[in-house]
């Protein structure tokens, strides 16, 4: 049984042509998107795009200018306390007590909330998988701990929907891993998930849906997988006479070869590729392009297929912009 039933195509986070203007100036252009009820939303944008902005208006921190945002139906523009009631956040790395326990700290955050029964501390530790770990002091902690401790607190109230603010910032490999994992569990109970990231990998890897913002406008939304396939895929050829492939591929109108400072694919990759020729080019005519080397007497070693990246996605958007 789901922690947070739902409908499948429950809309839990509804952002609605939402504008932002401080002191005269357009922050927030035109921002629209909904999140899901139990999926994983990744929000891209790089620096000063917006993104910080549009998430102190999710969580009612400023009023947006125009527009509207709705929590399971409930404005959080008109009725802050009634729409906040189904959100938890974290804000980077969450604060705690250091020398409390993980448990006294749960029990300062749960007096603060109506309601909070002491069976809904233990459920949240368990929920994070810190019940081992709950009576020794936060000082004693990882950054992962305590993050999952901040997200245990965010669930006191059982939200319904989760914002994550750069949840991996700090974190090595290990807590990464952890972290991910632990997001797909939540939200294989239900809950959605709303995560800003400049780790443009692990977005890829954790996020079921994204939104891409820059200069205050959402330029592209979508399943992951969907907008990877928008910035199309390089075909890398390896010859056993490099130079006349490289001169049969360059001679077709149909082919496009992409130089080595153009492409955006991993330098470790191809350095694992000797001679490599990368190629846009419509992957059905591979097979007869294999004949046509053939028949001109070159030999084929390998092609592959590389499948691009968000990133790849990110920097064809927003024209080369850092993400942060």
């Amino acid at each position: 049984m789901p922690e947070y039933p739902h409908a499948p195509n429950d809309v839990i986070l509804s952002v609605q042509h939402v504008r932002k203007v401080i002191s005269g100036k357009p922050i927030i252009r035109d921002v629209t998107f909904d999140v899901r009820a139990g999926e994983v939303f990744g929000f891209l944008g790089p620096n000063g795009s917006g993104k910080t902005t549009t998430i102190r208006m999710l969580v009612d921190l400023i009023k947006p200018t125009d527009g509207k945002i709705l929590v399971c139906g409930e404005d959080v523009n008109r009725r802050p306390e009634r729409a906040l009631r189904y959100v938890g956040c974290i804000v980077e790395n969450p604060e705690m007590y250091p020398f409390f326990t993980g448990w006294e700290n749960l029990e300062h955050f749960a007096r603060m909330q109506p309601d909070i029964p002491f069976e809904r501390i233990e459920e949240v530790t368990r929920i994070v998988h810190l019940d081992k770990r709950i009576h020794d002091k936060v000082k004693t902690y990882s950054l992962g701990m305590r993050q999952r401790l901040g997200i245990a607190q965010a669930l006191l109230g059982k939200p319904r929907l989760l914002i994550l603010d750069e949840p991996t910032n700090g974190l090595d490999p290990k807590g990464i891993k952890e972290l991910r994992a632990f997001i797909r569990e939540l939200a294989d109970q239900g809950m959605s998930l709303f995560i800003s990231s400049h780790l443009l990998s692990e977005i890829q890897l954790m996020c079921d849906r994204v939104a891409i913002i820059a200069r205050g406008e959402v330029i592209a939304t979508g399943p992951v997988e969907e907008l990877v396939k928008q910035a199309g895929s390089y075909t890398v050829w390896q010859f056993d006479k490099p130079e006349d492939g490289r001169s049969l591929l360059e001679g077709s109108p149909e082919v496009a070869l992409v130089r080595e400072n153009e492409h955006r694919i991993d330098e470790a990759y191809l350095n694992g590729l000797p001679g490599a020729i990368v190629a846009l080019m419509d992957q059905r005519t591979i097979p007869e392009w294999i004949k046509r080397f053939a028949g001109e007497g070159i030999g084929v070693q390998a092609v592959h297929k590389v499948a691009p990246s968000l990133e790849e996605l990110f920097l064809k958007l927003t024209e080369g912009e850092s993400v942060g």
